[in-house]
């Protein structure tokens, strides 16, 4: 009997499993459920015994399971709606009856539903000899996935890999003092709840402070949960305190142990020994005007050798921080507990202590540096004619902003740039034309989403949103990047050395099929099947330049992408076009760059730093790992967004504003203010006293009985009802009447009578009490 025909036994499935066959649908979909470690294409055709056009058969069942939504593709591996990955981030949350520890997925997605429970088996025998990773209530713990085999209890079981963080059951809050004792503990989440505080369990908390409380389960006054405060963080009037706010409330590493700092300033500046002297070369750095630690720079030059006719060298040189961040040192320790820097508003996490980030490895002007860089040779046409990695000692000529590079190129040299435009930056400008012809030619993902960057005032409150001017210069940086870090994938994979890609998965079939079906509300057309590529997007993006559906269908394909992750498996990176893709050029602030230096070192007998074989057969933790922290950094850095916007629209109430509909679900409509950077919430239940009906593929919300409603990327009028500061929470009432919908999303009515599809509420029926 197949592995698979054991499986479905196992599982209690009675459909006869025929060797060689392709298995029943059920069958298909208890394996995928049972297997998550192994649900590849190829691994099912495996455990069947299925060959030759028994594969084909399994390809087109797969494929229909996806298209009706049974099964979801990540990267190679197939797993059903809903189901935890195999390497997974824990929050342990409880114990059951037994006194098993339980957690649940730190990240879910709330449309689901409730977060599966996952029970945590920790083997005494292991913990007694200190084998595996021992976990407690609220510890946050990167774990390895297993679907239960039992009829009762949670569905999953998981074994620890490595504890995260310990000890996250404490809630954060601001602390508000009542007349008589005691206070409020205000959340400072948008599902938090508020608890009073009882005198005695103040701990020298005064008002408006930010504090970390515990949760006492009895109740207290006027029925709400009892708290104990923990420690006080500060008082949230201060400046950067909404940043401090979400560096609590993601569990964000920000204070530096005291062996880290050591290290750090006991590290001597790196000699040239073993080093090619490149002081020589002219290398320029080119960042935001405001940047305090400099890891890369740049040099081109036209190639003379007679068989590349007009074509350029281009030089990267990237910080080598690999010298100064050993493995297993306390710095590198901290460094993957950080995985990456996390950029606010009005501070930056490093992921690096000063004395490295912006001392050591900045790659100041007029100052010796240790630089890892690669030298390519493109030809006329883009197309990348050889590479090679060298380790050197290198001399910024010159440190340029964006904005002071693009100004001398474009006729306004300053005293610093003028000597500069001839023998440096008219080269690199030649050489981004050239690159820019590969590029066109690969055709990467060209969406069109600007970026709106906060601008604030000395005492931390927004002044006002700024959207930065793309410029050339950026690109440019951009495409060098870009080409360096394919050079760094290019040569581990021809050294046959383990590394960290940069992945990025094609859309699933399914959000492929939802976009489809959304673009033909609007009178576009998307190729079918498996083969889409980044242009079939780019040709539906360009359609829609200068047209009121730009914006619309930008945000549509930006939804509908998969998220990009690191991975020592390789499946490419869609978004860029490109088979081969790893980052190398932020070493300073990624710790996946990190990994890709010491595999260069190590790999090309470039001296010490090199990557260790115990890091090697740990790339499949640290990738997942680092890509946890990244979407870490990513929810905090949104979540302070939103609570400075919410500060800052706190005092306008009542105002009325022009906005976008960015978002469209069955509880109602998500709304921009582009000129704030803000996104609010209309609940459904406010929108009026029709029964509204929720359109997945229109994107749209529509009544049943006017056939009036709104839809994804419409303009509307709104007023500002509600502002909860602490949580970044606005809430709208909408103004505008609804538009007729397309004919099409009013047929959908017809099939989705109440209780058969996604509603709202029904007509005359108050919206809920309290705070939505």
């Amino acid at each position: 009997m197949a592995r698979g025909a054991k499986a479905a036994a196992k599982s209690g499935t009675e459909t006869p499993i025929i060797h060689g066959a392709v298995p029943p649908r059920e069958v298909l979909l208890q394996f995928i459920a049972d297997n998550p470690d192994r649900a590849s294409k190829r691994e099912i055709a495996k455990a069947f015994g299925l060959k030759g056009e028994a594969r084909v058969e399994l390809k087109e069942a797969l494929r229909g399971l996806t298209d009706d939504g049974l099964v979801e593709k990540n990267r190679k591996t197939l797993s059903r709606p809903g189901a935890l990955p195999p390497v997974t981030v824990l929050d342990i949350t409880t114990r059951d009856k037994d006194g098993e520890l339980i957690g649940r997925p730190a990240e879910w997605n709330e449309e689901l539903g409730v977060a599966p429970a996952v029970a945590i088996r920790q083997s005494s025998a292991d913990r007694a000899k200190g084998k595996a990773p021992v976990g407690g209530l609220g510890d946050r713990v990167l774990a390895k996935i297993f679907p239960s085999k039992e009829r009762a209890g949670p569905a999953y079981t998981a074994r620890i890999i490595k504890v995260l963080d310990k000890h996250r059951n404490a809630l954060m809050g601001v602390y508000r003092a009542m007349a008589g004792g005691g206070g409020r503990l205000m959340p400072i989440d948008r599902r938090g709840e508020e608890m009073t505080i009882d005198q005695a369990d103040v701990n020298g908390a005064t008002d408006g402070d930010l504090v970390e409380v515990e949760t006492v389960r009895s109740y207290g006054r006027q029925g709400l949960n009892r708290a104990r405060v923990l420690s006080v963080v500060g008082s949230v009037a201060s400046e950067k305190a909404i940043s401090m706010i979400a560096i609590y409330d993601h569990g964000i590493p920000h204070i530096f142990p005291q062996q880290v700092l050591d290290e750090a300033e006991a590290a001597e500046p790196a000699t040239l020994s073993k080093r090619e002297d490149w002081r020589d070369l002219p290398l320029v750095t080119i960042d935001p005007h405001d940047a305090k630690d400099h890891d890369d720079a740049v040099y081109a030059e036209p190639d003379p050798s007679p068989d590349n006719p007009d074509g350029v060298i281009v030089t990267v040189a990237i910080a080598d921080v690999s010298w100064y961040i050993r493995p297993k040192s306390a710095l590198d320790r901290e460094a993957l507990k950080r995985g990456n820097s996390v950029y606010f508003p009005d501070r930056v996490v490093p992921m690096l202590p000063e004395r490295i980030s912006n001392d050591l490895c900045s790659l100041r002007e007029g100052v010796d540096r240790p630089a890892i860089a690669v030298r390519m040779v493109f030809s006329k046409e883009g197309r990348k004619a050889s590479h090679t990695f060298h380790r050197i000692m290198m001399k910024s000529a010159a440190k340029l902003s964006y904005q002071q590079a693009q100004a001398a190129i474009d006729g306004k040299p300053d005293d610093k740039t003028g000597p500069l435009l001839e023998p440096i930056l008219k080269p690199l400008w030649h050489a981004y034309e050239i690159l820019k012809r590969g590029r066109d030619r690969r055709q990467p993902l060209e969406l069109d989403m600007p970026e709106r960057k906060l601008i604030l005032k000395p005492d931390g409150t927004v002044d006002r949103v700024h959207i930065p001017e793309r410029l050339d210069a950026h690109k440019l940086i951009e495409e060098m990047m870009i080409q360096a870090n394919v050079a760094a994938a290019e040569t581990l994979e021809k050294k046959r050395q383990p590394l960290v890609y940069r992945v990025h998965d094609a859309p699933s079939l399914s959000k492929q099929e939802t976009l489809r079906e959304f673009l033909a509300t609007i009178g576009f057309s998307m190729v079918k099947g498996g083969g889409l590529r980044s242009n079939s997007f780019n040709g539906i993006l360009a359609k829609t330049v200068d047209t009121p559906h730009q914006t619309m269908v930008n945000e549509m394909v930006l939804r509908s992408q998969s998220q990009a992750i690191y991975s020592p498996d390789n499946i490419g990176h869609f978004g860029l076009n490109l088979m081969k893709y790893a980052h190398f050029t932020s070493p300073i602030r990624r710790y996946a760059d990190l990994i890709v230096h010491r595999a260069l070192v190590g790999s090309l007998g470039l001296g010490e730093g090199g990557i260790t074989p115990e890091e090697e057969a740990a790339l499949e933790d640290i990738a997942a790992e680092i890509s946890t922290f990244e979407r870490r950094a990513m929810a905090a850095e949104r979540d302070t967004v939103n609570r400075l916007v919410a500060h800052h629209l706190a005092t306008r109430i009542g105002d009325e504003f022009e906005g976008r509909i960015s978002g469209v679900t069955k509880s109602g409509l998500f709304i921009a203010l582009p000129q704030f950077g803000a996104d609010g919430f209309i609940p459904v239940s406010t929108l009026g006293r029709d029964y509204y009906i929720y359109d997945e593929a229109h994107q749209a919300l529509s009544g049943e009985r006017t056939g009036l409603g709104y839809q994804l990327g419409d303009t509307v009028d709104v007023r500002l009802v509600e502002a909860v500061p602490l949580a970044g929470a606005l809430r709208f009432e909408m103004l505008s009447e609804g538009r007729k919908m397309p004919v099409a999303t009013r047929s959908f009515h017809k099939s989705s009578r109440r209780g058969a599809g996604s509603a709202a509420r029904k007509p005359g029926t108050r919206p809920p009490r309290g705070r939505r």
